[in-house]
């Protein structure tokens, strides 16, 4: 949690920032994200390398600045490797996952001297061996598995059911020597990712115990000495009110030992943590601004600028059962108790019921001008958004470095 005088050096950047550039706004701070990453490699970096699933967030700027700082990137289209290349990543250093990659964007990629393919079935296989004869090079591959089970506590779950994502293990003993044959694909690895924002340490030890099974048993039956191993990290963060961060200590004391184990049979083995919005998520604010305020049926309803359109996540609409409120402030507090606190309803500009940010909220009492700052908004956020419903102003992407903002929005207007 941010101290005093944190909170109010944040509200200050985020007002000049929304003054300067406008709003709604995406903030994305450097300096939270680079601390994010030294407790993760403070507690995790003696077994694992970090991966950065550019799908969270593939603003170029952020990618850019993680060029130095992170150990490789996963891109899951073509596009986001023409991103990654845009914002100076060696094609070496990126990985490719998906579970419909075109003919067009895999030869792009192998053309493009791409680090790993991480195939998701046979004939995705067959096609990239394929491409790979005709240019005339042999291309690194990780599989893709699906175990058979995840436990319980994962708020998307990718495998332990039918689903489109990796090799189901129960096939993989015929499919992975098929795939080992073709003469342009050289197996290096595995690949796992079943689960994703989980906040029990628990979950994430047991997923990642069934994560090391898995590797081990699938490696020996290949009789494979697998170059790189790649765990999806599964961790997740706290979105909602009450909901509590992961205590990453606990996790490495609980399954710590047996990655050491694992690891000491694997010598020769990079182990790779994938995460996305474990990093960037808590590193960026969605700032919008109160347009108009009504009273309706004995709801007081802040109506902003930014809505549904601009942040699918926050209103609930992008993966989430039962809608929750995302953590929110207003931007200056309560002006030293001149703005008493009640339950408002946060609605957005569309002619939709659905655009809801958040339903009796307790905040400051909101008036026409005031900013409202969305938390844990730095993932899945303007690209996971239908940010031309309705034809609004699109929104502003800002990234905030030792107290400076400047703009990199990447997708703007006509």
């Amino acid at each position: 949690m941010p101290t005093a005088f944190e909170a109010q050096a944040l509200d200050r950047q985020l007002a000049e920032a929304a003054d300067r550039f406008g709003t709604p706004a995406y903030v994305y701070s450097t300096d939270t994200a680079e601390a994010r990453l030294a407790h993760l490699r403070a507690h995790f970096g003696r077994w694992f390398a970090v991966s950065f699933a550019v799908k969270s967030n593939p603003n170029p700027s952020l990618l850019g600045w993680m060029r130095d700082r992170l150990d490789t990137l996963d891109i899951s289209s073509g596009g986001e490797f023409e991103l990654a290349r845009q914002a100076g990543w060696e094609p070496a250093r990126i990985s490719f996952t998906g579970p419909a990659k075109r003919e067009a964007e895999l030869r792009a990629a192998i053309a493009g001297g791409l680090g790993e393919l991480v195939l998701e079935s046979l004939g995705e296989a067959e096609l990239a061996d394929a491409i790979a004869a005709e240019l005339g090079v042999v291309q690194p591959v990780l599989v893709r598995l699906a175990p058979a089970r995840v436990p319980k506590g994962f708020g998307d779950q990718m495998a332990g059911r039918p689903s489109p994502f990796g090799i189901d293990v129960e096939e993989a003993a015929e499919t992975l020597p098929r795939i080992a044959a073709l003469p342009n694909l050289r197996l290096i690895g595995l690949h796992i990712y079943s689960g994703t924002q989980c906040l029990k340490p628990e979950a994430i030890c047991e997923n990642w115990r069934i994560f090391m099974q898995v590797f081990a048993e699938t490696c020996a039956a290949l009789d494979l000495t697998p170059e790189k191993l790649i765990f999806g990290s599964g961790l997740g963060i706290p979105y909602h009110p009450g909901d509590n961060a992961l205590n990453l200590a606990a996790i490495a004391a609980d399954i710590g030992p047996e990655l050491d184990a694992f690891a000491a049979r694997f010598p020769r083995t990079r182990l790779v943590l994938e995460l996305g919005r474990y990093l960037v998520g808590p590193a960026g604010w969605f700032v919008t601004r109160v347009i108009a305020v009504k009273q309706s049926r004995g709801s007081r309803i802040a109506i902003c600028d930014g809505g549904l359109n601009a942040n699918l996540a926050a209103s609930g609409n992008f993966g989430m059962v039962l809608r929750r409120n995302y953590v929110m402030h207003r931007v200056g507090g309560d002006e030293n108790g001149a703005r008493p606190e009640e339950k408002q309803d946060i609605s957005g500009p569309l002619c939709t019921s659905i655009d809801k940010l958040g339903g009796g909220v307790l905040l400051p009492r909101l008036e026409p001008g005031d900013l409202l700052a969305i938390h844990a908004c730095g993932a899945y956020g303007p690209t996971a958004s239908p940010l031309y419903f309705i034809s609004h102003p699109l929104p502003v992407e800002l990234l905030l470095t030792g107290g400076q903002v400047q703009d990199v929005t990447r997708i703007r207007g006509a």
